[in-house]
């Protein structure tokens, strides 16, 4: 018999095959019960004593065991989702072992901690929360790549092994390399620019990005993934700006028109809809704001993951709105290849994007000018040699562009509102985790 999902039983009362894990097991004198999940959902299952084998069989079956089920679905509104299955017969396809090192059908307070889930991650994937956030991860996908590609998007693949760092020396993971060095890359930037001076034009990558950052924050990993996008001729970082307000709305509208009861009813969190414009404020009014708060400037040049919270707060009963836009920083907390304002060469093109008081994106108008570029290059102590890869795109001609790295990781954690990117990460990478 041909195997049906759970979601869809109902439609298919009568005799029925289902496979999946055993995520309870209940035996009640001549009666047994086992309830089981699969991707789509749970089920109830009943084992009368009167069938021998199939009654024996779950005397000694272990909870997370493999199993298929062949029965009779009918209609219970005694039964979870008001439909059961009167078992005439249960193969085991993969015994688990009898004790589980962490428990997976949990909720609530009493939740194993997450150094302990991570350790079992391939267990902790089983709940049904955690596939929630890959399902929406993967929608999310799906959005982000076809409303770029509806907008005239080529998707690249840039190389994640650098001879030159994309960004800062400080967080660079080095790699032999045959008989040279090379470099895990930290951003596709160089790339992506690229792909504008060879007059693509507009340009996508969902790719792995890799950072030795010595943090151990609940919103840092040192390898993830990232959604980067460039494009050509525009007339300055608000047309980038623009575009990343309308991708989110869209994003946010498909995912709440797909998973939002889901969303609500497994983590409680209402979706609102993003109203464009998004707030802008400049980076020196952000600071004034955070200082007007009694949050001190740790970072003169950039924002402190305190002061990001308190703006978010204040952006929200200012403006009633989950995104903010930070404009405008200093030249001293940005890349070199960052274009700088005409009237004032302090203050580069530039933008953070903060959602509920988290940086979720950043981006830029970048500098295709070629000695312009060198001599940005050259006042931040970057030798011009060792760029010369990178620099030598824009002797040719490039037209003026710009483009941002946003991370989904971030996403998803203030989608679904989780507290630590551990959790909206499929396998975790950080300074002590290297396993699984």
């Amino acid at each position: 018999m041909e195997r049906t999902y759970i979601k869809n039983v109902r439609e298919h009362l009568g005799p029925i095959s289902v496979s999946g894990f055993a995520q309870i097991i209940r035996k009640q004198g001549g009666i047994a019960f086992v309830v089981l999940r699969d991707i789509t959902g749970i089920i109830q299952t009943v084992i009368l004593k009167s069938n021998t084998e199939s009654f024996e069989i779950v005397q000694n079956l272990s909870l997370e065991s493999v199993i298929t089920i062949t029965g009779e679905a009918k209609e219970n509104t005694q039964a979870p989702g008001g439909v059961e299955i009167l078992v005439e017969k249960i193969e085991v396809l993969s015994k688990a072992q009898p004790k589980l090192p962490i428990p997976v059908d949990e909720k609530g307070e009493g939740e194993t901690n997450l150094d302990t889930r991570l350790d079992w991650r391939y267990l902790d994937l089983r709940k049904e929360k955690n596939t929630l956030i890959f399902k929406v991860w993967t929608l999310m996908d799906q959005v982000y790549t076809n409303f770029l590609t509806d907008q005239g998007f080529i998707q690249i693949h840039s190389p994640k092994l650098m001879s030159t760092p994309s960004e800062t020396k400080a967080e660079l993971f080095e790699v032999k390399y045959f008989e040279a060095k090379a470099y895990l890359a930290q951003s596709p930037q160089f790339y992506k620019q690229m792909a504008q001076a060879a007059g693509f034009e507009k340009v996508f990558e969902i790719g792995p990005v890799f950072r030795a950052d010595p943090s151990f924050t609940s919103r840092h990993n040192t390898e993830f993934t990232g959604y980067d996008l460039e494009m050509s001729f525009i007339k300055s970082h608000e047309d980038i700006m623009q575009l990343e307000e309308k991708l989110l709305i869209e994003i946010i509208k498909v995912v709440n028109e797909k998973y939002g009861h889901e969303i609500k009813s497994i983590f409680n969190r209402e979706i609102p809809i993003p109203i464009m414009p998004f707030p802008r404020i400049t980076f020196a009014e952000a600071k004034a704001i955070t200082k007007g708060q009694g949050v001190s400037a740790e970072k003169p040049s950039d924002m402190s993951a305190e002061e990001e919270r308190v703006l978010g707060t204040y952006v929200k009963e200012k403006y009633n709105h989950e995104f903010v836009f930070i404009t405008d920083y200093p030249i001293e907390g940005r890349p070199f290849y960052h274009m700088r304002h005409e009237d004032n060469s302090k203050l580069t093109k530039s933008f953070d994007l903060l959602w509920n008081g988290l940086e979720i994106t950043t981006g830029a108008q970048r500098e295709h000018r070629y000695d312009v570029l060198k001599a940005q290059a050259i006042e931040k102590d970057l030798d011009p040699e060792g760029l010369a890869g990178y620099l030598d795109f824009f002797k040719y001609g490039c037209p003026p562009h710009g483009g941002f790295g946003a991370g989904p990781n971030r996403f998803i954690m203030k989608m679904l509102g989780l507290d630590n990117i551990r959790e909206a990460t499929y396998i975790y990478r950080g300074v002590k985790r290297l396993t699984p």
